[in-house]
Formats: structure tokens, sequence, C-alpha cells
């Protein structure tokens, strides 16, 4: 093994996955997931293989849009090869690169002459060790691996478009053309690497069957996921839309200058709230403390509203801050670039995304060891390993899952916090969570009970109850870090170091170890300790301001999503996985930081560089941003809607037949997308007309047996009895002994031949394994774990009734 490093050094800077190489063949939007790896040190390599991938087109070559640039920036200073298998040298080439790779990446269409052609199954076959990552709108093992899918179809079909928009019009369309794809690429990427980890201890490859509406449902909004306030406590049986009480979850009030977000969740900020609006009578008693009353208190936020109505943004910002109530501004994109957050980060740098054409880019979507995880130059100056030194090292449980002998320590809380320990113990870690009742996670609600959002984000952890406050809560923490290999946070700024759980004080004690930190806008900056919550990031992050119907701006609907905690989380484990791998080379752990602003502006990363670049006087694209039909239509029955998406000539004509049109199939005008833009408000009429007489699933299914996208929105309720689902094996039920009723959950991860389904270990109540953990991690006996629960360092269970007695 190299002598380890000092990972705080910038003159040895080691990226995680230097030395992994990746052959990729994916086009289109999921070349994210090659960026995302590329950016944490690996040697991707882009492969043109004649007869299975399309030739790279010259980037940005006719003109500039959003999703060409966003291409372009996937693939920014990655090679390309071009080869014909057909030709012998070619060929033996192929098999060479095959023989060197460690991951593989394509996208191949299920059921095309390219799937065939490519044959990942004995490309497995002939090279076991290597990892597959296929991607596919659908899947390849299901009855519907043959459908497609666009940005508008994978939100209906992931039930995000349930839940935005205004009552009695159509489901409003999140911003971030791309949005569904970077969501599912962070899921893919996340699933990949832990595999890749697994085969250094193994030897043996996998080849993964990856759904990009399985990670879109998954990483976007999941319907049976950890949920936030604005969800908390509706039935998924009764979520509706319905904006006008979403408005008072989070809301945004009209303010001097343009409007801010304030949250009031805990009753410590309402208090704080009700002070610095003068401690007004009409507020005083003390059912306000309860947050259910002040969400269903039109009167309060009316107050609130004539309140703000004289102040700018900035002065309720800072004063918002100082008495403690979450606030942030709703900033357009371009005033959230222009902050001296943004600037003072270097989240974003210039780059030549062609000869010429240069334009702002994400300098990496994380921080590893203080640096901006960004693609190195390529090198060979980490030398490639076979074999995984330090986790080989240590027994299985041969379970199947590619996580098992890794420890994690979870003091994460809320969705961002609950996600990240999730996905280490579904994929087999020993995950341990530290918390205590004063302070409880505020997913938790009840202490004596189990809701589904929080046995959805906690589940395959266990719980010790260790007051961190204490010098000998602090000391058992800390014996536990030095046996783990992973350490979650998301503290406010400052309240890890202060517990002495931050990086600097940790790697004192274990020098392997790996912490991850979560914050809202980033461990630097003048805005480092700021409260957010995730609507208050997506306000300060000009997400909010995108999320309004066309020429409406003050029509926000962003409120009841939780974007983007998972997709942060999938993240912040993407950089601890590649930490782990670089701790097999170095002997050394590192630090992992992810800004939650910083992960949406990654997913807008498109968009924002187009601006810059047509501001600098580049042509913009001739051709429309989409073709015509593109956008939700009502189906038969109440709030039911259809999503319905053209992509070419083809799909158009599929469409004209489908819904007995040939008279708009034969007009010469709407034979080009240009002609169909232009005729846009004619063929919505007829897809109208169509698609209002039929059930959206009904309709659904015609449409993408011709070929075209299509996708009925789904409610939450309903995603788990899908078909698509039931097939994929997506969700499942669990009883738990703490619940009135059984929980529906998400299943499986990754399917693949080698990878079991998730385990079955249940979110625990608050020091449910406290005794357990003592005296198996901290070598206690019964008197010993007595004296510290008597002395308040150790904490148990409350006392808590089983469900239904």
């Amino acid at each position: 093994m190299a002598n380890p490093v000092n990972p705080l050094d910038p003159d040895t800077y080691d990226p995680p996955l230097a030395g992994v190489r990746i052959l990729d063949l994916s086009r289109g939007p999921m070349t994210a997931v090659g960026r995302l790896l590329a950016d944490l040190g690996a040697a991707v390599t882009q492969v043109h293989l004649h007869g299975v991938t399309e030739k790279p087109a010259e980037p940005l070559g006719i003109g500039v849009d959003a999703d060409s640039v966003a291409i372009a920036i996937n693939r920014h200073g990655i090679p390309t090869v071009v080869l014909d298998p057909a030709a012998p040298g070619d060929q033996r080439r192929w098999v060479q690169l095959l023989a060197g790779a460690d991951i593989l990446i394509e996208n191949t269409a299920p059921g095309s002459l390219a799937e065939k052609t490519l044959a990942a199954h004995n490309i497995h076959a002939e090279h076991p060790s290597l990892v597959i990552l296929s991607i596919s709108d659908f899947g390849r093992d299901t009855s519907y691996r043959g459908w497609q899918a666009t940005t508008p179809v994978l939100h209906a079909l992931t039930s995000e478009l349930s839940r935005s928009g205004i009552p009695g019009r159509e489901p409003l369309v999140p911003p971030a053309a791309q949005l569904p794809y970077h969501a599912a690429a962070a899921q893919a990427a996340v699933m990949t690497v832990s595999v890749y980890l697994d085969r250094l201890r193994t030897g043996e490859g996998n080849l993964i069957d990856f759904s990009i509406l399985d990670g879109a449902m998954q990483t976007l909004d999941p319907p049976y996921g950890t949920a936030g306030t604005a969800s908390a406590g509706v039935a998924l049986s009764a979520q509706r839309r319905d904006w006008k009480a979403e408005q008072l979850r989070y809301p945004i009030i009209a303010c001097k200058d343009g409007h801010v977000r304030i949250c009031l969740l805990a009753k410590r900020q309402w208090h704080s709230m009700f002070k610095w609006m003068g401690r007004p009578e009409q507020f005083a008693d003390p059912s306000f403390d309860r947050l259910r009353v002040r969400l269903s208190s039109p009167e309060l936020m009316a107050a609130v509203g004539r309140f703000c109505a004289g102040q700018t943004r900035a002065e309720l910002e800072i004063a918002g801050q100082r008495h403690g109530v979450p606030t942030a501004a709703v900033l357009t994109l371009a005033e959230t670039l222009g902050t001296e957050q943004v600037e003072s980060r270097g989240f974003f740098h210039e780059v030549e995304l062609a000869p010429g054409i240069p334009a702002p880019v994400p300098a990496g979507v994380v921080e590893i060891d203080g640096h901006r995880a960004v693609a190195p130059p390529r090198s060979e100056r980490a030398r490639r390993i076979d074999v995984a030194p330090i986790l080989a090292a240590r027994g299985r449980r041969n379970e199947g899952l590619p996580l098992e002998g890794v420890r994690v320590l979870d003091l994460g809380v809320i969705v961002v916090g609950s996600d990240t320990g999730r996905l280490f113990g579904d994929l087999g870690a020993d995950v341990i969570k530290i918390e205590n009742s004063a302070f409880p996670d505020g997913l938790r609600g009840n202490l004596t009970a189990m809701s589904q959002t929080y046995g959805a984000g906690h589940r395959n952890k266990r719980s010790i109850g260790i007051d961190l406050r204490t010098p000998r809560g602090r000391a058992l923490a800390h014996k536990l870090a030095a046996l783990s290999d992973v350490v979650l946070t998301n503290f406010k700024p400052g309240v890890a170091e202060t517990l002495g759980m931050d990086f600097q004080s940790l790697r004192e004690l274990n020098p392997g170890i790996v912490v991850v930190d979560s914050s809202a806008f980033g461990p630097t900056g003048p805005w480092a300790k700021r409260m957010g919550y995730g609507p208050l990031v997506r306000a300060a992050a000009g997400f909010t301001d995108l999320w309004v119907y066309p020429d409406e701006p003050e029509s926000f609907c962003d409120t009841v999503t939780v974007y983007p905690d998972h997709v942060a989380a999938r993240i912040g484990v993407l950089g601890a996985l590649g930490l782990l791998l670089r701790r097999e080379r170095t002997g050394t752990g590192g630090s992992v930081s992810v800004a939650q602003s910083e992960v949406m502006l990654s997913h807008l990363a498109g968009e924002i560089a187009a601006d810059v670049m047509v501001r600098r006087g580049h042509e913009p694209s001739v051709q429309p941003a989409h073709d015509a039909p593109w956008g939700l239509f009502p189906a038969a029955g109440e709030d039911r809607w259809l999503a319905v998406t053209v992509r070419d000539d083809a799909d158009w004509c599929a469409l004209c037949a489908v819904i007995d049109r040939p008279d708009l199939g034969a007009d010469v005008r709407l034979r080009t997308r240009t002609g169909r833009d232009a005729h846009r408000g004619r063929i919505d009429e007829a897809v109208r007309a169509w698609s209002s007489q039929r059930p959206a699933a009904e309709a659904m299914d015609l449409l993408q047996a011709a070929g075209v996208p299509a996708g009925a929105v789904l409610r939450a309720v309903e995603v788990a009895e899908w078909d698509y689902y039931v097939q994929r094996r997506a969700f499942r039920e669990e009883l738990h002994p703490y619940a009135d009723e059984p929980f529906t959950m998400e299943n499986v991860q990754i399917h693949s031949d080698r990878i079991a389904d998730p385990p079955l270990l249940q979110a625990p109540l608050l020091g449910e394994q406290t005794r357990e953990i003592a005296a198996e991690l901290l070598d206690m006996d019964e008197a010993g774990i007595d004296e510290l629960i008597a002395a308040g360092v150790f904490e148990v269970p409350q006392r808590a009734q089983p469900a239904g007695r």
C-alpha cells in the first residue's frame, strides 16, 4: 500500500476515483453519470462503437440551446475513441479496452439492433470482473422495456406532477429541463461505485439493469420516502394539489422589492417570529405553539404579510436570521448567480465547451478535502488497484450486499440526513444513528411511535442514545468513530466542531475516517451559517422563482416537494464511497462537503451556460425548444392528466395515427418541428379532445404502444400499485410494531444477479439498541450501561406501547 498522505495538503490532493478506468457508450442526458465520476477523478473515455452508438455530434454545432450545452458540459475534457468492430484492428482494440476497464456504461435502447450488437450479457460473461451499468428508460427486465421517456413523462410517472401546480389547471413541470435525469444519474453513480467497491473485495463484477424512471422516482421526490413538513401528517391516499393550503406551509410573503420565504417549523422559531412582530395579542394564545395550528391559520399569514410589506428582502433576511427565524429572499436565477456567496465559493469556472466558445460551468458539485471535485488532467498519478486490502480483510455476512463490513455513524437529521444513512444501510453497511431526546430528529415527531416518513428514512439502522453535550457522551461517540469507516453530519455550521465530530477532530482518532458534511450553502462564504431548510435553499438558489406558470411570476408551486434533499444525499454518499475507494490506495480517509444550493445549480448548468453564451453573442439554436405536442393534457376523470411528448417526425406520425387524425398527419405545414411549433395551439386542441375522453392509463398505453412517450400523472398512492413498479419489485409492505398500519417502503435499489434486496431491519425507536451497541462495540457490562443511563449520558426508549394496544 502507498504511504499515507495528508489529504488536506493541496500538493498531495488525490482525487477519490483516480486510477478507475471507465468506458462510456452512453448518449443524451444520462451522460451526467460519466460527468459525476470524471469529476471525482475517474479516467472516463467516451466510446463511439459503430453499429451501437451514434457518432458524437460536434459540440454546439447548430447553435446554442440548453440541452446541447448540458451534454457538452457532461463531455467536457473527456476523450473520444471511435471504433468499428467490423475492422479486425478495431475489434482487437475494443477487446483490449474492455480488458483494461473497470466500469462500462451503456444506454442502448432495449430491443434495438444496437442492444443486440453490443451484447452486454456476452461482455459480462467474457469479462467477469467488469462492472457494467446498463441504462434504459424503463429497465430491461419487464414488459415495459420498450417504453420511452421524456422529462414530462418521468415527472408524471414518479408522481411529482400530482403535487405540482394549481388545482384545476394542468400540473406544472418543474424547472431544469433535464432534472429527472440528473436525479437518476446521482442514483446510478452511487449504485455503480458501490458495486465496484465490492468487486475489489470479491473479484466479481456485475451487470446493473438501471431504469431512469426508478432512479428519478427514488431520488427526485419519492412518494414513499422521507417527506418534508409540507406533507407530513397527510396520508398518501389523501394527497392532492391544494395550492392555497400549500402557501401556508412554507409561505412566500410579498415585500417592498419582491418576495421572501419564511419557515416557522419549530416552536422556538414561532416564538422568535412572535417577538419580532412585536408580540401581537391576536396570536398570543399558546395554541399557536402547535405547527398544525400555524399552518391552518390564514389570519396569521395575513398578519405576517402586513408586517413584511414595508421592508425589503435584504432587510427581512438580515432581521430574520438575527431573530432566529429562517428567512430567505426569493431570488431570480440571475440574482443568485450574482450573490457574494456563489462568487466566493468559486462554484463556476470558465471552460471551452467548443473551440473558441467558453462558458461558465460547475467546478465540481462537491468538495473533497476542501478541494472542488472537478475532473483533473488525465494522468496515471494514481495506480489502478485490483483488490481492496482494507475491506477485503473484513468478514462478510454473504448476504449479497455490496457494503457489508462497512460501519457508518449517522448524526444526520431531517430528509437529507436520513436518506444518506439509509442508503448505506440498504446497501449492507452497519449504520448506527446517534441521537438524543433533548434534540430529536425533526422527522420523528413522536418518540414512542413510528411514522411512515421516519420509518422510510431510518430503516436498516440501529439507534444509540448519547448526549453529545456531555464530556462522557462525546468520549463514547469518539470511541465509536474510532471503530467506524464513515461519519455523516448535516448540522448547522460550527456544531460538529463544538461536539468534536468534525473531520479535523475525528481524523486524529481514526486516520482512515471519512466524514460527510451536508449543509444548505456550503461550509464557507457569507451564507455558511444561514439556517437553510430545503424551501429556503430553493428560494435563494433561484429555483422557486422558476417554478411558476409561464407569464405568471407569482404562481410559486414548489412548496410540497422536498427537492433537493434526496439527490443531495446521493451526492454525499457518492463522495464517501469515492473516499473509501481512495483509502484502499492510501490508507487515509477524507472529507466530503455538499452544499444543497450547489446541487440545484448543477442541475441548471445547461440553462445557465446557454444564457451566458447567447448574451455573449453566440447564435441561439433556430430549433424550437420542444416539438409539438409537448406538455400536460386532461384525461377523463376529476383532476386527471396525461403527459404527451413528441420528439421527432416519427413520433408525430405515430401520434396522428393513435388519435385518429390523418388530416393532421397529411398537413404539409406540420411535417417539421418548426411547422408544428408554429401551429402548437391547433395540435394541442386535437390532443386535448382525444385525451379528455379516455382514462389517463388507457391513453398512455395506446401512445406508448405506438412509440410515443406518454405518461399518466400518477398520484402518490397509485405508484406502488402500478404494474411497472410491481414488476420491478420497487416497493414492499412492512408492519412496524409501533405503527398502526403497514408502511409501504421502497424495495430494490440495484437490479442485478448478485445484489440482494435491502435488509428488513426496521427503523428504531430512539436509543432502541443502546444496550446492544454499548456491549458489542464499547465493551461495557450491564452495570456500566445502567450507570450511564442513570446519569443521562445514555438513553433508552421511552415507554412505548405496540401498535393497536
